[in-house]
């Protein structure tokens, strides 16, 4: 099972590495690990594409070892451009009757990432309002400009990993008098 985010290093991301050691080096709270945090700080910084490509790869791999069972393959041209589709992320605790705490969107094509929906907060909404959103606003500009009728992935994320700078969570990870040492 891997393990869990840690809230400190995911609210540390958005703060420059210099803001960083003076709120968490030897005048701060003491968690900062020069040889560890830089790392540490790109992965949380860069988590949710990486995490696309391991599971892209992987797919393509489960593909190839389906492919491996003895029967002849052969490889058919396609045509060059390939058609888009749409992921839709939803950030929300994992327990089933969690609230939704925020929902987006992004189109790719050709292995590229063409648009972004930006996500926004889905505090007080109810699950018809969601839909209604994702329904009446999300998809018909996706199939008028792709011609996508469906997400084809609904990614679920931690709420603590929301990107909207705004965000009522990133204050609660935060922690207070970091600079006065």
């Amino acid at each position: 099972m891997p393990r869990r985010i840690d809230p400190k290093c995911v609210a540390c991301v958005s703060l420059s590495a210099a803001q960083a050691r003076q709120q968490h080096g030897p005048d701060g709270d003491g968690c900062w690990d020069e040889k560890r945090c830089h790392r540490k700080r790109s992965h949380y910084r860069n988590r949710r594409d990486s995490n696309e490509q391991r599971r892209a790869i992987y797919q393509q791999q489960v593909i190839a070892t389906k492919a491996d069972d003895g029967v002849e393959t052969i490889s058919l041209d396609v045509s060059e451009v390939s058609m888009p589709y749409a992921n839709l992320y939803i950030w929300r605790e994992k327990r089933k009757d969690a609230p939704v705490h925020a929902i987006g969107a992004t189109v790719i094509q050709d292995g590229q990432k063409v648009l972004e929906v930006k996500p926004i907060h889905c505090a007080g909404y109810r699950r018809r309002q969601l839909e209604r959103y994702v329904s009446q606003k999300m998809l018909p500009y996706l199939t008028e400009r792709y011609g996508i009728t469906h997400f084809f992935n609904e990614i679920r994320l931690e709420p603590i990993e929301c990107p909207i700078p705004d965000c009522p969570l990133k204050g609660c990870f935060e922690h207070p008098g970091g600079a006065d040492g």
